[in-house]
C-alpha cells in the first residue's frame, strides 16, 4: 500500500459533475470515480510508479482480460486537481470456497500524491460502490496497520484463509453486509494472481 493513516475519513457530498464523491484533504479535493476505458494507460502508469516492479500494473491488465474476475464499475480512480490520476484501486471476483467474494488488489497511489489521502479516498469510494452493488465480503492481503481504518479485521476471525502462507494479521476481511452469512474456507483467487 502506498498511502498513510493521516487522511480524513469522511467524504463530502457527491460531486456536482456527477463523477462520484469528492474527498477533501489539506485544501485539495480528490474526485473518485469508476475507471473509464480512457484511463487504462494511466492506471497502468500509476501502478507501475507506485510499486518497485510492474507486477501490479501487469496484474491489473491481466485481470481486466478475465471476464470471470473483472467486474465493470469496481475499478476506481481518484483524480488530482489537474485531472491526472492520483490513485487507483481494484476489486475483482474471488471466492471463499464456492461463495463469491471480492479481492481488493492492487491499491496504488502515484508517488507525488502519496501520504495526502488519495489512497484512502479511492479505497473508500470503491468499498462504497461494492456496498451499493450488494456485495457482502471483501478480502485484502495488505498492511495490517493501514486497512483496519476501513473496517478490515483478520480474515481468520471468520474462518477464512488463503491457500498460501502469510502472516495472519496481513490477510484481512471486511463484511459489507451483516445480513449475509460469512463463508468459511480457503480463498480462491483469479488465475492472474498466480496463487
Amino acid at each position: 500500500m502506498t498511502d498513510d493513516a493521516n487522511s480524513p475519513n469522511n467524504s463530502s457530498p457527491d460531486s456536482p459533475h456527477g463523477r462520484g464523491p469528492e474527498y477533501p484533504y489539506s485544501g485539495a479535493r480528490w474526485t473518485a470515480r469508476p475507471e473509464s476505458p480512457a484511463d487504462t494507460a494511466a492506471v497502468h502508469a500509476v501502478n507501475a510508479a507506485a510499486f518497485p516492479t510492474e507486477a501490479e500494473a501487469d496484474l491489473v491488465d491481466a485481470l481486466r482480460e478475465d471476464p470471470s474476475a473483472w467486474l465493470p464499475g469496481l475499478s476506481y480512480v481518484v483524480e488530482a486537481a489537474d485531472g491526472s490520476l492520483a490513485a487507483c484501486a481494484l476489486l475483482t471476483r474471488c471466492r471463499v470456497g464456492s461463495v463469491p467474494a471480492l479481492a481488493l488488489a492492487p491499491v496504488a497511489t502515484a508517488p507525488e500524491h502519496q501520504r495526502m489521502g488519495a489512497g484512502q479516498a479511492v479505497v473508500r469510494a470503491l468499498l462504497d460502490a461494492a456496498r451499493r452493488r450488494g456485495e457482502s465480503l471483501v478480502l485484502v492481503l495488505g498492511h495490517p496497520e493501514y486497512y483496519p481504518k476501513f473496517g478490515f479485521v483478520p480474515a481468520s476471525r471468520y474462518g477464512i484463509r488463503p491457500g498460501f502462507e502469510v502472516p495472519d494479521e496481513a490477510m484481512m476481511a471486511l463484511v459489507l453486509d451483516d445480513s449475509a452469512p460469512v463463508p468459511q474456507g480457503t480463498i480462491e483467487y483469479p488465475a492472474a494472481f498466480g496463487v
